[in-house]
């Protein structure tokens, strides 16, 4: 498991490209990438294999029964350290109940690249990887955060950005923020923020961004349930609908989804 560059080639260890240059085969999920990269380095690879989530399962099995007849296979993440957000936890798991021996090769990871430079919380901290493209499972994920005081780290795509911070507002409430894009390239940068002062300009996003999110102010850990109730009620006495009370709701209330709002609703009218 070796873990190549984020972007400056001179943060590849010594060990990490001797343990490549002797390699019969290299698992990687982009083989083009990474021919390009090995020669970069300056670094004569054996048999490059395409790995990746969809083949992963399938091929794992002959991966492994190579390494068993005598060859040495690296597994590589198209930049950084392989598994964090990227396929192989299968092959390692295979590997290990196989009696294949396993070994780290430590290096560049960029979320904790980004998290040690952004300001924030460094721990407790929890790595979600890449979020739900759909809404309703994006608000899901921040809301089984809500009340848990721990920094989150994940990865965005830029178009996506200033959506996925809109949600995180309404789910998590204000907290603090940062972006960190183009690690350890020419043009890396850090954008700090508040969740409910966002102020980007998302045509200058680039890529793949890693997205920091510090922990709830003590205060926020609590939902104000008894406020909530009181401006459903509120809303009912106006003759709102139901998908209006919701949306009012949510407009004027923190970390709340849109079914609980409605179990709530449904609670308060069976009454």
């Amino acid at each position: 498991m070796v873990a190549t560059p984020l972007g400056n080639p001179g943060d590849l260890s010594p060990r990490a490209a001797e343990v490549l240059s002797g390699c019969d085969l290299v698992l990687a999920e982009d083989t083009r990438r990474a021919g390009i990269l090995f020669k970069k380095l300056g670094i004569k690879a054996g048999e490059f294999l395409s790995f990746h989530e969809h083949n992963e399962e399938r091929r794992m099995h002959k991966v492994a029964a190579r390494i068993q007849s005598g060859e040495n296979c690296a597994l590589i993440s198209d930049a950084g350290t392989p598994l964090m957000a990227d396929p192989g936890y299968r092959l390692v798991r295979h590997c290990r109940d196989s009696g294949i021996r396993v070994v780290p090769i430590p290096g560049p990871c960029s979320f904790i690249a980004a998290l040690t430079a952004s300001g924030l919380p460094p721990y407790p901290f929890a790595f979600l990887g890449f979020l739900p493209r759909k809404q309703a499972e994006l608000e899901k994920t921040f809301n089984s955060w809500q009340e848990i005081p721990a920094t989150l780290v994940f990865f965005e795509r830029k178009n996506r950005v200033p959506g996925t911070l809109d949600a995180a507002y309404r789910m998590l409430g204000a907290r603090d923020f940062c972006l960190a894009r183009e690690l350890t390239k020419k043009y890396e940068e850090f954008i700090r923020g508040r969740l409910d002062k966002i102020e980007l300009e998302p045509e200058k996003l680039r890529g793949e961004l890693t997205v920091i999110i510090g922990p709830p102010d003590a205060a926020c850990l609590t939902k104000d349930t008894a406020s909530v109730k009181e401006l459903i009620s509120r809303c009912l006495e106006q003759g709102l609908s139901p998908r209006n009370v919701v949306r009012e709701v949510r407009k004027n209330s923190k970390g709340w989804s849109s079914k609980e709002i409605y179990a709530l609703m449904q609670a308060i009218r069976s009454k």
